[in-house]
């Protein structure tokens, strides 16, 4: 089985931070989201992953990712030039995917679960012996589905009676079930001829809802599985920040950084080598990259502090700080997100006022 993880996205609900980086790097406790994918691909023995890229972000992300020895597998890299849908991705990757079964995954979400057990469902589906008297058919996809409140505002799967997919409805007025497709799916090769025989949707994309029930639809069974644990979509700050808390949650204790006599190191924290905490407290669940200072300061719960930052005189609590940012006498900065190379700091000049330079897409709260 191969994996095809779909890291091209422009990211636009995550600006300002995504103008200038690709929002599939973008840091849960101080790493990219696209490494979990990868990471969770690789445990489920899944060792030739394609990667669909973007000409904007593209570079960014092979810079990162490499040729994906350090994780343990072949990476191959799919350029897609235009955004137009996930089936479309499954179109331009079908010389990486052969005839071979593989599985999807969307590179800004996170799952809890991972990946095994899915892979592993839909391998014994694929390879059952078939039973005397009972009618055995293997599935050509299965797709993974989560309990929502709000079905209306998702992509929504009726169940058969045997387990099966009977239909895909997209936002449905009257929601046939409170099960909504997840970014993760398995396929057999059938699915090659499934996108090729779809049209664009009205936003002009090839959408995999509509493979997926071309699939239904021409008699091929699409099973199904109801996950286990928390899925989030990473594509906003607030989700974002909410992942990050829950990866934190996950941490062991390890301090290889410097910390001072007049410091305190508190509950789960990850202090990495080249850290420096002087008279300062860390409270956590927490992570500090290697070569950040943070000096007479408070990092408090669910922060995660990328590598080479400074803290001065300040407090910061549940926020998300990238690489070489720093915050100078803030007196508390929560449930924020910080992107690379930012200074917020507090001036002394009078007359007192707060002065800014902000890009396109900013958000900023004043207290």
């Amino acid at each position: 089985m191969k994996g095809l993880i779909l890291s091209g996205g422009a990211g636009t609900r995550l600006r300002p931070i995504t103008h200038t980086s690709a929002k599939q790097l973008v840091p849960i406790a101080n790493k990219p989201i696209l490494f979990y994918g990868i990471e969770d691909m690789a445990a489920a023995g899944i060792r030739e992953i394609g990667i669909i890229i973007a000409p904007a972000t593209g570079d960014e992300i092979r810079e990162h990712v490499g040729d994906g020895s350090q994780f343990g597998v072949s990476i191959t890299w799919i350029v897609q030039d235009e955004p137009l849908g996930l089936a479309h991705c499954v179109l331009i990757a079908r010389d990486f995917l052969g005839d071979d079964d593989f599985v999807m995954y969307l590179g800004d979400n996170m799952l809890e679960q991972g990946l095994t057990e899915f892979v592993e469902e839909f391998e014994n589906a694929r390879n059952a012996e078939p039973q005397l008297g009972v009618d055995h058919v293997a599935p050509a996809a299965q797709i993974l589905l989560a309990k929502v409140e709000n079905p209306t505002a998702f992509g929504v799967a009726e169940i058969g009676p045997a387990g099966e997919v009977v239909q895909l409805v997209e936002k449905p007025e009257v929601p046939p079930s409170d099960l909504a497709l997840v970014g993760v799916y398995l396929f057999d090769p059938t699915i090659h001829e499934a996108v090729a025989s779809i049209e664009p949707s009205l936003r002009g994309e090839l959408e995999i809802t509509d493979a997926i029930q071309w699939l239904v639809t021409n008699g091929h069974r699409v099973n199904h599985e109801v996950l286990v644990g928390w899925w989030i979509d990473t594509g906003k700050k607030d989700p974002l920040l909410e992942c990050n808390r829950l990866v934190l949650d996950t941490l062991k204790r390890d301090v290889a950084g410097e910390v001072d006599d007049n410091s305190s190191i508190d509950g789960r924290v990850v202090i990495e080598a080249g850290a420096k905490i002087v008279n300062s407290t860390v409270r956590g669940p927490a992570i500090i990259g290697a070569g950040t200072v943070i000096e007479d300061s408070y990092v408090g719960p669910y922060s995660s502090i990328a590598v080479d930052c400074r803290i001065t005189h300040s407090e910061i609590d549940n926020s998300v700080l990238l690489r070489r940012s720093s915050v100078t006498d803030i007196p508390r900065l929560t449930d924020s997100l910080v992107g690379r190379d930012t200074e917020i700091t507090k001036g002394d000049a009078r007359p007192r006022a707060t002065r800014v330079m902000l890009g396109d897409h900013c958000h900023l709260e004043i207290e």
